[in-house]
């Protein structure tokens, strides 16, 4: 009897080693200058999945951008976290983040090229069926992923997770390609109500099929564990709000199933 139990227990060791999420770190270059992503996925499904880009905040590629990987791993996606900055580059401090940030606006041809390599990097991995592919931003990266969208990029999906929604360039009927989920803080003063119903009006004005949830008393960065202590440190408008973390990580998972699968 404990000669079957032992062998039961190693069978189901064996199986969750076998199940694991596998994670790996992916160098790769653009315009001469280096990349550091991060790659996650479930090796114990054998057929091609869908995949799914996560943007990084303005602070960088870091270990935020990182988790979120792996949870989409573990709902079954390959996830790939592009890196926007090039390798090691990091903000400690809001000026630093929001110069890095405007740079990337600032040259939206050269961001493009960026967000473009890592797409091909994921469209072009082993187990990923390359016809069905989502952006995923966080902050910055929730404001970028809007404009690869309004730029005609080929998506099936755009998740907004607080992040601006602001552009100098509206959307024109048929250039987004895919649905548009937009998750928002009512509270957010980087995303003011006159940004949100400008957005809409451009998105009913553009034809495309969005959805936008605003989340009563939830501020900026309201998924980030960790936001209340940085607010303070920087004296910014940044909390963590678990009732729309939480909510919004279902509507992410749904949307994601909707659009995907």
């Amino acid at each position: 009897m404990r000669h079957f139990i032992s062998l039961l227990l190693l069978c189901l060791f064996s199986l969750s080693l076998h199940a694991a999420i596998k994670t790996e770190e992916i160098h790769y270059e653009v315009a001469g200058k280096e990349f550091t992503g991060y790659l996650a996925y479930d090796d114990s499904i054998t057929t091609p999945r869908p995949g799914v880009l996560v943007l990084h905040e303005w602070w960088g590629h870091n270990d935020y951008a990182r988790k979120r990987t792996r949870m989409l791993a573990e709902l079954g996606y390959t996830a790939f976290a592009l890196d926007m900055y090039g390798t090691g580059v990091l903000a400690d401090h809001p000026d630093n983040a929001k110069a890095f940030m405007q740079a990337i606006f600032g040259d939206m041809d050269n961001t493009r090229a960026r967000f473009d390599a890592a797409r091909e990097l994921l469209v072009n991995h082993e187990t990923v069926a390359g016809s069905k592919i989502a952006a995923l931003g966080y902050c910055m990266g929730g404001g970028l992923s809007l404009a690869m969208a309004r730029a005609g990029e080929p998506l099936d999906g755009v998740i907004v997770v607080h992040g601006s929604l602001g552009t100098k360039t509206p959307a024109q009927p048929g250039q987004i390609k895919g649905k548009i989920l937009v998750l928002t803080g009512a509270e957010d003063p980087f995303v003011p109500p006159e940004q949100v119903e400008g957005f809409k009006k451009e998105m009913d004005a553009a034809k495309v099929d969005y959805e936008l949830i605003s989340y009563p008393g939830a501020k900026h960065s309201f998924s980030v564990k960790g936001a209340d202590k940085i607010g303070k440190q920087f004296n910014m408008p940044l909390s963590y709000n678990e009732a729309a973390d939480t909510d919004s990580w279902q509507r992410i998972k749904d949307f994601l199933r909707n659009v995907l699968q």
